[in-house]
This record gives structure tokens, C-alpha cells and sequence, in this order.
């Protein structure tokens, strides 16, 4: 986490308030203390171990705790920085832009600006990383992509049977008849389904034949009826 001056790791250093106030007065007070030294930078992936221990290797974090990124920005530090030439907050700029920043902030404060400057081995000086600092910002969010609606499936023409449909249980006029066969209908059946589980010679033709007298439409058979098999 970077330290500022409300750090509660240990008393800021002269350069760390200096750099605090430049995030509010502007770069006229930031300039200065950036030619006072030589250019400092570390690589990638020392940024990356300073970043994994800071936020977990989280790039985007916010915890709400005043501290943003991977590299745990205090607003001011960002400020200071030129963060905001990228975007409002660390968390909301790429990890290039990130790094950017982090390396002008490394030349104005130094490794201690960092809690965690000992888990990456970060010293002052060094080659400059190599990062791409013109991505957009992860303040602007992702566009949707706008799925194409599918077309409806075509319904296949399905054939007419002769066979009877299946048995629905609809309100008559008038009661149904029972029977006293020795099959019973089953939610479901139809005088086909009954025919071909029990081997019933003639099909279900022969089976409404022989039960004309409850069975009056062979598309209509009601559970419960009694149906004679032969």
C-alpha cells in the first residue's frame, strides 16, 4: 500500500508530504522534485510482485479503504503522479498506465512510497518498463455485444395418423361410461398405446369395435374406463 501522509505504517518522509501537496497545488510543485533526482523505474515484473502483494495482483481493485490499483494508490500519490492524465482513479487505469505513473512516483519518493517495495526488490534507477500506457482506462465500461435474435426453427410437417390421439379428460354433457373390461386407461393411454402393449390383434381399430358401447369418439378415451382387450 502506498504511503501518504495519513500512512499508518510509519511517519511520511519529507518527500512523501511534499508529494501529497503537489496532488492539490498542480505540477508547479511536483516539477521540481521530479528533476531533483535521477529518473528511477523498475521492470514489469518487479511491478508485478510489488502489485501481488499490495492488492493481490489485482489491477482494478477497489476496497474502498483509499487506496486503488494494483499498486494501491493514495488519491494524492495518483495526482501527484499524472495518473489522471489517464483517468480519474488508479483502479480505473490500465496496468500500463499504472506503472507509468508508479515509476514518476518512484523517481519523486522513492521505494519507501511502498510498503511492499522489499517483495519486489524495487531500488530506485533502472531501465524504464516496457508498457503501453495508450489503452483506454477501465472507466470506460465494455460495449455489449448485441446478439443477432435466432431465427425460429421451422416446424416439420408432421403426417396425419389414423391412429387415435391421445386421451384427454374434458367435461361432458354427459357422464362417462365406465366399463367392465378387464384393462383400465391410465393418464395417457390412447386406444394405439393400449393396443400395442398388449399385442391386441386388429390394432386399436379392433379395440374401439369392442368397446363401442363406453367408447364413443376413439380420439376420447377418460382414465378409469374399463376397456375390454379382446
Amino acid at each position: 500500500m502506498l504511503l501518504s501522509g495519513k500512512g499508518k505504517h510509519r511517519r511520511p518522509s519529507k518527500a512523501v508530504r511534499v508529494a501529497t501537496l503537489a496532488g492539490v497545488t498542480g505540477v508547479a510543485v511536483a516539477a521540481p522534485l521530479m528533476a531533483a533526482g535521477n529518473a528511477s523505474a523498475a521492470s514489469v515484473s518487479t511491478w508485478d510482485a510489488v502489485a501481488q502483494c499490495e492488492s493481490g495482483g489485482n489491477w482494478s481493485i477497489n476496497t474502498g479503504n483509499g487506496y486503488y490499483g494494483g499498486l494501491q494508490f493514495s488519491q494524492s500519490s495518483w495526482a501527484a503522479a499524472g495518473g489522471t492524465q489517464y483517468a480519474s482513479r488508479a483502479d480505473l487505469a490500465t496496468k500500463g498506465q499504472q506503472i507509468a505513473a508508479a515509476e514518476k512516483l518512484l523517481a519523486i519518493q522513492g521505494p519507501g512510497a511502498w510498503s511492499c517495495a522489499g517483495a519486489g526488490n524495487l531500488t530506485s534507477g533502472g531501465s524504464k518498463a516496457d508498457v503501453d500506457t495508450s489503452g483506454s482506462s477501465a472507466a470506460k465500461p465494455a460495449k455489449p455485444k448485441l446478439s443477432k435474435p435466432k431465427a425460429a426453427p421451422q416446424q416439420k410437417s408432421q403426417r396425419v395418423e389414423s391412429a387415435p390421439k391421445a386421451s384427454r379428460s374434458e367435461e361432458r354433457s354427459e357422464p362417462v361410461k365406465q366399463g367392465d373390461g378387464e384393462y383400465t386407461v391410465k393418464s395417457g393411454d390412447t386406444l394405439g398405446t393400449i393396443a400395442t402393449a398388449n399385442s391386441t390383434k386388429g390394432g386399436w381399430q379392433h379395440l374401439f369395435e369392442l368397446n363401442k358401447d363406453i367408447v364413443k369418439d376413439a380420439n376420447l378415451i377418460f382414465p378409469g374406463q374399463k376397456l375390454h382387450l379382446g
